[in-house]
């Protein structure tokens, strides 16, 4: 599950809360193990019996055994009525505790935004709508579930009974060839076979309950994996002596694109990152869109600002030069590909990515950093760590690089955190940057540090930028203002300013960015 987890697309965890996906992983299959490894044992022992005492019912007496089974298909019938309403409220349970898992999670997360605001009243009375709809849900799902077994104890002991009165009337009446003595044995039979259905029935919960887990366990497994029709791939290149692009298996600091001809053949195309985007109209909801006739180009070396306020579009366009989205029409060009024929993989792996969100994983600095490149060398990770300006807080932990990291940085600081994140982007070396917003959560002096350093890390690579602070884009080549989906100016910082438009009431101040 986890393996099929990584293949879906963006969108899936956009749409569905941490908490629900992470209770598939605990609560469902939890259900589902308990099932396996209690009940099944369970089930087979029973059928087993169930097998061979209805083999001896027939062969003591036929007559009676064609009753007992007329009996049971009428306790078999009584059971799939009430189960199949126990599975109904089972499986909203484990809606039910889905939800409220993606709430807690939620809740801890925000803690601080709880406290600041004092809503910890309103926090509790969401978490109590939530835990009494899960209660419920449980209490119908368990009143029907444990009514079960009484039910089918006493259907056995009725069949007993039954049993004794049609064998007791057919050998007063010299039928069916039966004695006091066949009597007797079909008791003893009628018992064996009425105690593997009562406990099969009382592991019916479990069963029920591993049903509806497994239900929601198939549910992500049957979303569709993210569909790549690329062909194009990313490779080590290097130049021979007649000046042309060769494959290697060696790292070397020259990438290329590998295209495959129509008649077999391959060529190479050095990789610049020269990104164009032609006419692109988005919307993530069909009738609501969210990008109209998008055109622009970004040559490589050169520094693009996205300006506007929140939901104007900025990390959108970022998002479909990723494809984590596929536009709706127009295209997207990168060194003269379109990107729907590059490898997913490859075309991501020409990125990199310093998102507003820093996510850091447990474990040391070093790895955290290496992360943008899993081959890089202690010195390169240094040397990326040195030119994001983070190579000074770093020494200056306890263990350095060795500082084990926990709890996503939170021994960090917001600004050390960005640092480490900027990083990661640079050890991966890049011919593409793109910076999500990447210094709106860094102090003024901070940001004078990461500027400089992004300015080194830029050179030679073309940098898309999102930032609240305009001071942090002025020196961009192109200016991109976006408001409700559309390019409304662009130009250099110069050229906006003398306009006089709406970067330069954002600028100036008379307008502030959301």
């Amino acid at each position: 599950m986890f393996a099929h987890m990584q293949t879906l697309p963006i969108k899936y965890f956009d749409t569905h809360t941490h908490g629900d996906i992470m209770s598939h992983y605990t609560n469902d299959t939890d259900t589902l193990r308990q099932m396996l490894s209690q009940s099944l044992t369970m089930f087979i022992s029973s059928a087993m019996t169930i097998i061979f005492v209805a083999a001896a019912m027939l062969k003591s007496n036929l007559w009676l055994s064609l009753f007992v089974a007329i009996f049971i298909m009428f306790m078999l019938t009584v059971t799939k009525k009430v189960a199949g309403k126990s599975s109904k409220y089972f499986v909203k349970q484990q809606q039910s505790l889905g939800a409220l898992n993606g709430y807690i999670e939620e809740m801890i997360n925000g803690q601080k935004v709880i406290k600041v605001f004092c809503h910890e009243d309103e926090a509790k009375q969401d978490f109590d709508k939530k835990n009494e709809e899960l209660r419920t849900n449980m209490a119908n799902a368990n009143r029907y579930g444990n009514i079960l077994m009484p039910i089918m104890i006493n259907l056995g002991n009725l069949e007993y009974v039954c049993i004794a009165l049609v064998g007791g009337f057919l050998a007063l009446n010299g039928l069916g060839g039966l004695t006091l003595g066949i009597i007797a044995s079909f008791l003893s039979l009628s018992k064996s076979l009425t105690n593997p259905l009562g406990q099969v029935s009382q592991q019916l919960n479990s069963v029920v309950m591993a049903l509806a887990g497994a239900e929601r366990i198939f549910a992500i497994m049957d979303e569709k994996p993210e569909e790549d029709s690329g062909s194009v791939t990313l490779v080590n290149a290097e130049i021979t002596a007649d000046g042309s692009l060769v494959e290697t298996n060696k790292h070397t600091e020259l990438w290329a694109w590998k295209i495959k001809n129509s008649d077999g053949s391959y060529e190479y195309r050095e990789l610049k990152g020269d990104v164009r985007l032609n006419d692109v109209d988005f919307s993530y909801e069909e009738g609501k869109p969210v990008l109209n006739d998008i055109s622009l180009f970004a040559k490589p070396g050169q520094k693009i600002a996205f300006v506007g306020a929140t939901g104007a579009g900025k990390t959108t366009i970022t998002n479909l030069i990723n494809r984590f989205y596929d536009i709706q029409s127009g295209e997207i060009t990168y060194d003269g590909i379109d990107i729907k024929n590059i490898k997913k993989p490859d075309l991501r792996h020409s990125l990199g990515i310093v998102l507003q969100d820093v996510n850091l994983f447990t474990g040391t600095i070093m790895d955290n950093i290496r992360y943008g490149r899993l081959d890089a060398t202690d010195e390169e990770v240094i040397a990326a760590a040195k030119l994001a300006n983070a190579h000074e807080f770093i020494t200056m932990l306890p263990d350095g690089y060795s500082t084990v990291l926990t709890g996503d940085g939170g021994s960090l600081s917001q600004g050390q955190r960005q640092l480490i994140s900027i990083a990661r982007a640079a050890v991966a070396d890049p011919p593409v940057m793109i910076l999500d917003e990447a210094t709106s959560s860094i102090d003024t002096r901070t940001e004078s540090i990461v500027q400089k350093g992004m300015d080194s890390l830029m050179d030679g690579r073309t940098v898309f930028v999102i930032a609240h602070r305009l001071s942090t884009v002025r020196n961009s080549k192109a200016i991109m203002v976006l408001e409700h989906g559309k390019i409304i100016e662009r130009g250099n910082h110069e050229e906006l300013i003398n306009q006089k438009g709406k970067y330069y009431q954002l600028y100036t101040g008379a307008f502030e960015l959301e």
